[in-house]
């Protein structure tokens, strides 16, 4: 069991890796399937360099990994249950921005 300094820095890790747009696209492509990266590139219409570093973060996190075919070289998620959190976390997000009741909403700017 991890204790709270773990856990603290696994959701950081992650946080990390959710922080940009475009690492969210590669998370939420490989939760349907691993692929390789040329048809990643192609897919989120980026060049082959940025997609690079953006897998070498989401590998940093602990969150996909480089399986070697031959060679070429595969990506997925690390854990099925990734695919699943990810899910959820959709989910959830979704939910709240919908969920309008905080009266102070739009003059707070929360919520």
């Amino acid at each position: 069991m991890l204790n709270i300094a773990e856990d603290i820095e696994v959701l950081a890790r992650f946080g990390r890796a959710l922080a940009d747009p475009i690492r969210c696209r590669l998370l939420l492509e490989l939760r349907k399937a691993p692929a390789h990266p040329s048809d990643l590139a192609e897919e989120l219409g980026i060049s082959r360099t940025r997609l690079s570093n953006h897998l070498a973060c989401l590998r940093d996190c602990g969150l996909v990994v480089a399986v070697p075919e031959g060679r070429r070289t595969r990506y997925e998620l690390a854990d099925a249950r990734l695919g699943h959190a990810l899910d959820d976390l959709r989910t959830a997000v979704v939910t709240v921005a919908a969920d309008r009741t905080c009266p102070d909403a739009d003059e707070k700017d929360c919520c």
